[in-house]
C-alpha cells in the first residue's frame, strides 16, 4: 500500500531555511507526481507545490514562489521541499501526497490518491 512519511519539521527563526523529506513505500514512486501542501492554524489545506513523476517539471503557489524549492531522487524513494527566507507565515503543518502520472500533472488537493501524516514547520522569532 502507498505509503508517505515526512519529516525534516521544526522550529526556525524567520528568514532561516529548512529541507522537508518526503519518504515513500510500498510503491514505485518514480509512476507519481507530489504535490507538498500546507495547512495554517485555523485555515484550509493549500498546495504549495508539484513535482512531475519524472522531476522535469515543477510548479509553485506564487507566495512561495523563489523561495521554495521541490526536487526528487527516485532511487532513494525520497522527495524534498527546500524552504528559504522562512516567514511567520510559512508556519504550518506540511504533507506531502501522490497522484499516478496517468492523470496528467496535477496535484489538486481534492486528487491526490495517498497522503502522509504531516510535519509541523512553526516560523518564529
Amino acid at each position: 500500500q502507498l505509503q508517505l512519511v515526512e519529516s525534516g519539521g521544526g522550529l526556525v527563526r524567520p528568514g532561516g531555511s529548512l529541507r522537508l523529506s518526503c519518504a515513500a513505500s510500498g510503491f514505485n514512486l518514480d509512476m507519481y507526481n507530489i504535490g507538498w501542501f500546507r495547512q495554517a492554524p485555523g485555515k484550509g489545506r493549500e498546495a504549495i507545490s508539484c513535482i512531475s513523476n519524472s522531476g522535469d517539471t515543477e510548479n509553485y503557489l506564487n507566495s512561495v514562489k523563489g523561495r521554495f524549492t521541490t526536487s526528487r531522487d527516485n532511487a532513494k524513494s525520497t522527495v524534498y521541499l527546500q524552504m528559504d527566507n522562512l516567514k511567520s507565515e510559512d508556519t504550518a503543518d506540511y504533507y506531502c501526497a501522490a497522484r499516478h502520472r496517468a492523470y496528467g500533472f496535477h496535484c489538486a488537493l481534492n486528487a491526490m490518491a495517498s497522503w502522509g501524516k504531516g510535519t509541523l514547520v512553526t516560523v518564529s522569532s
